[in-house]
């Protein structure tokens, strides 16, 4: 089996109607935070998954370890608009998460 691509997974983040993004910001919606993601933000997830070699099964745990937080803190702050940077995302993966989740793949 070849490895995916950062095209695909690109596409499995945010094409299909369940997309792990949509899946995110209807969570959010439902404390009342509207949810976003900038492009590099999205890259640099990528970047990591094949760096890694995390495969699309990856880019979820990748997610998780970057929005966690943000989903637990969000909804009891007077915050209402979330949106997630290059820069918050490389502050959420360490490299002490990274290896966790190469170990786990």
């Amino acid at each position: 089996m070849n490895p995916l691509d950062a095209e695909t997974l690109r596409a499995i983040l945010t094409e299909p109607k369940n997309s792990i993004i949509k899946q995110y910001e209807k969570l959010f919606l439902m404390d009342d935070v509207s949810f976003q993601i900038e492009e590099e933000a999205l890259q640099y997830v990528v970047g990591k998954a094949i760096e890694y070699k995390l495969g699309a099964r990856g880019l979820r745990s990748l997610c998780e370890a970057i929005l966690t937080d943000a989903m637990f803190e969000l909804p009891s702050s007077d915050e209402k608009d979330f949106t997630v940077s290059k820069e918050y995302a490389e502050a959420k993966l360490t490299k002490t998460t990274l290896k966790k989740l190469r170990a786990a793949s």
